[in-house]
């Protein structure tokens, strides 16, 4: 796979500010004026491109960061939105309409897959959920009516590495798209590269990196991006899951250390999960060569950015998980929190968190132990340090 670097791709914009600032400037305005009426018609029309007419449709703070976002994955286009779920569900009701069907991974974010299980239901779109790393059951859940394959780079909570490539095969030679949610790997996979149609992502996490607010994105070429934010047609648009110009500055800013630390979230990940397996629990975690799909992922990740900060290990039942857990808060470890991406290790229970809404027979058949811990690492200077906390309070709860 040709190298690619995102980190240089952001550098290189020049984004000044209205003045020449070198922060661009934050537009505080929900609608523009016009010298001219015919200007506002284009512009309302699409057909005025520099021009901006209601925050809702654009403004240019979130273009700033909508353009940025697309250099860092090598895509035409992109567009910002509220939050990461809000992403995803404009970008899949932009492509699906009643009567239509969907390919998922089975193994998704918890929102994510209540939206498809059950949320589409009222438009009676189906959707087929599958072991998306088994591509021959892939492509023999594609209906003549399937229109997208839906995954993730690495998979919440499991930690299943997709194979991008393979997966955009079968979605050419059906003519359907793939969406890829990449908030796990930015910058350590470019799935756009690897045959995605649309990539996207819940800023919230790795990207803006502080949890100070919710954020999605939406990548992908300049004919999807017009799409849904036509005003007569656009999802993005009608909807109105537009992000803030404050907080689309501020996430805009984050994102010139992602490559930073994104290396030092690796770096720590790849040592406590070395650690954890010395104990001889059962660790997932990409980097570790026992992993399914570790040479998938030496395939596909850019080798500048390493595995990624996020571990899963199975404790065996919740109330192992739940005792090691608050004594780790309790040691200073890191939070017992959902979200990941932070600066401080998080960690929670998966199948009684953020993948709650998946049924129990499906956390079963994907998998997902009652005690599985999701562990987010964070970017702490001294992991050895953090790591003699954290053995220790294995081993004063009996979990080792």
């Amino acid at each position: 796979m040709k190298k690619y670097d995102p980190a240089s791709n952001i550098q290189d914009l020049l984004q000044f500010g209205e003045f020449g600032d070198v922060n661009p400037s934050i537009t505080d305005s929900a609608t523009y004026t016009f010298m001219e009426a015919k200007t506002m018609v284009d512009t309302f029309h699409g057909e005025q491109e520099g021009c901006f007419l209601y925050s809702r449709h654009w403004n240019p703070s979130n273009k700033y960061l909508a353009d940025a976002l697309a250099a860092m994955e090598g895509t035409e286009s992109a567009w910002v939105t509220a939050s990461g779920m809000s992403a995803i569900t404009t970008a899949i009701l932009q492509l699906c309409n009643t009567g239509d069907h969907i390919v998922s991974s089975i193994t998704t974010y918890g929102g994510t897959f209540a939206f498809l299980a059950n949320y589409l239901k009222k438009f009676n779109i189906e959707v087929s959920f599958v072991d998306i790393t088994n591509t021959e059951k892939v492509e023999q859940s594609i209906r003549q009516n399937t229109k997208l394959i839906y995954t993730e780079s690495v998979t919440n909570p499991m930690l299943q590495v997709s194979d991008l490539p393979a997966l955009s095969d079968i979605a050419r030679k059906h003519g359907v798209k793939l969406l890829v949610d990449n908030t796990f790997t930015p910058m350590i996979i470019r799935p756009a590269a690897l045959g995605a149609d649309i990539v996207l992502y819940s800023l919230t996490k790795f990207v803006n990196g502080k949890n100070d607010c919710v954020a999605g994105a939406i990548c992908a070429d300049k004919s999807f991006v017009e799409a849904i934010s036509d005003v007569n047609s656009g999802s993005a648009m009608l909807l109105g899951p537009i992000l803030d110009p404050l907080r689309s500055s501020s996430i805009h800013k984050n994102l010139h250390t992602l490559h930073i630390r994104m290396q030092q979230h690796s770096k720590n990940g790849m040592y406590l999960a070395e650690r954890f397996r010395e104990t001889g629990l059962r660790v997932i975690y990409p980097g570790l060569p026992e992993h399914p799909q570790h040479k998938l992922m030496k395939k596909l990740m850019h080798p500048d950015f390493g595995f990624g900060g996020m571990i899963a290990i199975d404790f065996g039942t919740s109330q192992k998980a739940a005792e090691l857990m608050e004594k780790m808060q309790e040691e200073g470890v890191g939070y017992l929190a959902v979200s990941l991406g932070y600066f401080k290790t998080l960690f929670s229970n998966s199948g009684k968190s953020t993948s709650s809404e998946v049924p129990g027979e499906v956390q079963k058949e994907m998998g997902l132990s009652e005690g599985l811990i999701r562990f987010s690492v964070g970017l702490d200077h001294d992991i050895e340090r953090s790591w003699q906390k954290i053995f220790h309070c294995l081993k004063i709860t009996g979990a080792i």
